[in-house]
């Protein structure tokens, strides 16, 4: 059985889990660090819908053959998680990376939503 067959055996039968989260706010933008161990990037989808993004992504672990399992704590899972975003948010330059299990995804403030300082006249 090939892995696309595997995938195809359990699609929707997988527990799914909401990935720990961290959000940190920066003046450039939104730095986004979501924990996905075993999830490689062509299981991985990012859609933006209007204000509403939403992450999925399928982790399969390698299956051995001639082995008895006898304690079992990883295992294949699906990740989903899902946020609103603002009108700060400058959508044509979101930018995503998976590496080390970990997705790091980093979305721009809109020009307009970035602190300035503003000049003081003299009257």
């Amino acid at each position: 059985m090939t892995t696309s067959e595997v995938r195809s055996d359990i699609k929707g039968k997988l527990p799914r889990f909401s990935p720990n989260t961290d959000i940190i706010e920066k003046e450039d933008g939104f730095h986004i660090y979501m924990d996905m161990p075993g999830v490689d990037r062509e299981d991985l989808i990012i859609d933006l819908k209007e204000n509403d993004l939403e992450i999925s992504a399928r982790a399969q672990y390698p299956r051995m053959e001639g082995v008895s399992n006898v304690h079992l704590e990883f295992g294949d899972c699906e990740y989903s998680r899902s946020f609103t975003i603002s009108d700060v948010v400058e959508r044509e330059n979101i930018k995503a990376n998976l590496k080390n299990g970990v997705l790091e995804m980093f979305l721009p403030k809109a020009e307009k939503a970035k602190p300035r300082k503003i000049e003081i006249q003299a009257g």
